[in-house]
């Protein structure tokens, strides 16, 4: 019988326990080796109070948010404190190969990683937004991964923290990297997405549901296209390289810009049209983006 509720695990001990693992070596951090890990208990969905690293290969059934893994290669998942964890009722595959990294908020206190790591935007991203690895790629994180278990299983000194905080920043720093290059190398499809993410500006702006619904949000966007929000900024940014907010207000202002030129619609029609519920937030955001007032626009026309 599955759990109605997550189990949360708010530390390195009870992720052991669960695992029917060792005691672990540090109380903040482990690296735990998937290969041959067995599932012998009834949960099926997990909240971490931690972050955690992982890279697989030949998992079919892990979920976490809503989406489900499905891949043979080797892929990279970053979760923050606070995600969902799930597992089907098949359990953790046989064929499970891989690693996961656990580490508690506390670890990182006082440390140079407490703060940035709140910048790597891919700890906010979808399961389907994972990050592929190539075979090079692959050798070059579980390299990182190496010198982590070298220092955890080492005496712990004074300088133990520091060298696995390094490390663990390096991993993030090239973890970025191959994301980018996954931005780059998907480039067909990403510009599927552009293109379909033009269309639903276009025909949320062209519908009159706008009136009640006011303008398009980034949320209203990354949902439709069904991916976070975080993942579409960043592609975003290196397709376009604007965020998503600034394609909407880019959208909303050529919008904007034909119904001034070729109606007779006054500013505040267009504004209540646009979804703004003052006028003037619209002209200020006009003349942010053209220079002009909607006025000084429509007088080119006359």
């Amino acid at each position: 019988m599955q759990n109605a509720k997550p189990y949360r695990i708010s530390s390195i001990t009870e992720i052991h326990r669960l695992m029917a693992l060792p005691k672990p070596q540090h109380p903040l951090i482990s690296i735990v080796d998937l290969k041959g890990l067995k599932n012998d208990h009834d949960i099926d969905a997990v909240v971490f109070d931690l972050y955690v690293i992982s890279m697989k290969r030949g998992c079919d059934n892990l979920i976490y948010g809503q989406q489900k893994y499905d891949f043979d290669e080797g892929l990279m998942a970053f979760l923050s404190p606070g995600q969902l964890l799930r597992g089907d009722k098949n359990g953790i595959p046989a064929k499970l190969e891989g690693w996961m990294l656990f580490i508690h908020p506390d670890f990182l206190w006082n440390t140079s990683l407490a703060a940035k790591i709140k910048r790597y935007e891919y700890f906010s991203y979808a399961t389907h937004e994972a990050l592929f690895l190539s075979d090079k790629e692959e050798m070059i994180i579980n390299d990182i991964i190496r010198n982590i278990k070298n220092e955890y299983h080492s005496n712990i000194d004074s300088f133990s923290q520091d060298i696995m905080i390094a490390n663990i920043e390096t991993l993030l720093n090239y973890a970025e990297r191959f994301y980018q290059r996954q931005f780059i190398t998907r480039k067909i499809t990403n510009h599927k997405i552009l293109e379909r993410l033009e269309n639903i500006l276009s025909a949320y702006l062209d519908n009159e549901a706008l009136l009640s619904k006011g303008a398009p949000t980034v949320q209203y966007l990354s949902e439709t296209l069904n991916m976070s929000s975080k993942y579409l900024s960043s592609l975003l940014k290196q397709l376009t390289g604007q965020t998503t907010q600034q394609i909407i207000h880019k959208k909303m202002i050529d919008k904007a810009k034909e119904q001034l030129s070729t109606t007779t619609l006054s500013v505040s029609e267009i504004a209540y049209g646009l979804g703004f519920e003052h006028s003037q937030s619209f002209s200020k955001l006009f003349r942010s983006k053209t220079k002009q007032s909607p006025l000084e626009f429509r007088a080119l026309f006359n």
